[in-house]
């Protein structure tokens, strides 16, 4: 019996559409004809030696690698080397202090005002820092995708008025300004 190769090829380089397939190419275009954000400005320069130390996060947009924190949660940065050593830590809701160390590195050309964070290398986040005090006092970072922000200060608890000015920055950059989330925090400082 004889088999008709063109017919047999025919049929194996056939693509059927399905749902899954559908849904990715709907997607697919979905995204290509949304408007992208319009870029991210950063501050025009950031003395890391004067940026490092302890931060408290006063406010953030919800994230999934902070999901488990309730409150007192801060930042430490120190220089090491050519980098930034990064110790995240918070409070759990069972009371447990959960801690992240992480590198960051400075983005070339950007003066100390745009960072690579990782705490799972290879893997890197941008870390940008959209305002900041002239004292270094409170900061307001994010990155340009707008899905992280956060805002920091050197003490646990910020007055409400610059709290607000910097929410209202976050706003004006595209930030959605009601899902921030306040944080608590519960121990001093000291």
């Amino acid at each position: 019996m004889a088999i008709n190769s063109h017919a047999a090829m025919k049929g194996k380089n056939k693509i059927r559409a399905s749902p899954y397939f559908a849904a990715v190419l709907a997607t697919a275009l979905l995204a290509a004809c949304t408007t992208p954000a319009p870029p991210l400005p950063t501050v025009p320069a950031v003395d890391l030696g004067r940026y490092s130390g302890t931060w408290y996060e006063i406010a953030r947009l919800p994230n999934r690698f902070q999901a488990m924190c309730v409150s007192d949660t801060r930042a430490t940065y120190q220089p090491d080397g050519k980098g930034v050593l990064v110790v995240n830590e918070c409070r759990t809701a069972d009371g447990r202090i959960e801690q992240a160390t992480g590198v960051a590195k400075q983005v070339e050309g950007s003066d100390g005002a745009k960072l690579r964070v990782s705490f799972f290398r290879p893997f890197y986040g941008d870390y940008w820092i959209l305002e900041l005090d002239p004292d270094y006092r409170w900061v307001l970072v994010g990155e340009p995708g707008r899905n992280y922000a956060w805002v920091l200060a050197r003490e646990p608890v910020l007055d409400e008025a610059t709290l607000e000015k910097l929410l209202a920055r976050a706003t004006a950059l595209g930030f959605e300004r009601q899902a921030f989330l306040r944080t608590p925090h519960t121990r001093s400082p000291h």
